[in-house]
């Protein structure tokens, strides 16, 4: 079984990318759009005060005619931030993003952010995993060693 820790050591960008709640959404989605991400912490100091998603963006931006050269983030971020410890399993995150309609985890350690994980790592994990019990399987029928 995957762990959170294991998922983020393998990840190409560890770095976990953030705004601030006085950042305009055109900050946040310029730096999304560099990033090649879908979202964003939003941190007051070194506390997680929101996340600032796509979702949002389509939902409470765009669809209401708001600017987003003039919104500050914190007008459209979602404050209540679900997020996993790196002792958790692969199978939890999905769990916990399936019930609550997630893309995006971030993972907690002693009251500090430590990553970020989203629904493609949890996915290529899973692929990966059961990839490697496919081909023990393989192995094991063939009788090849």
């Amino acid at each position: 079984m995957t762990t959170v820790a294991e998922i983020l050591r393998t990840k190409a960008d560890g770095q976990v990318h953030a705004v601030e709640p006085s950042d305009t959404v055109l900050t946040a989605l310029r730096r999304m759009a560099d990033k090649g991400i879908g979202a964003l912490l939003v941190m007051e100091g070194d506390q997680i005060a929101g996340i600032f998603t796509e979702r949002d963006y389509a939902r409470k931006m765009v669809l209401l005619g708001r600017s987003s050269g003039d919104t500050p983030v914190s007008e459209v971020m979602t404050r209540a931030v679900r997020f996993v410890r790196p002792a958790q399993s692969a199978e939890q995150c999905m769990a916990l993003m399936t019930e609550n309609r997630l893309r995006h985890l971030p993972v907690v350690e002693g009251g500090r952010v430590v990553g970020l994980v989203s629904i493609g790592d949890l996915v290529k994990s899973v692929i990966s995993e059961q990839q490697f019990i496919i081909e023990q399987m393989e192995l094991y029928i063939t009788g090849v060693r």
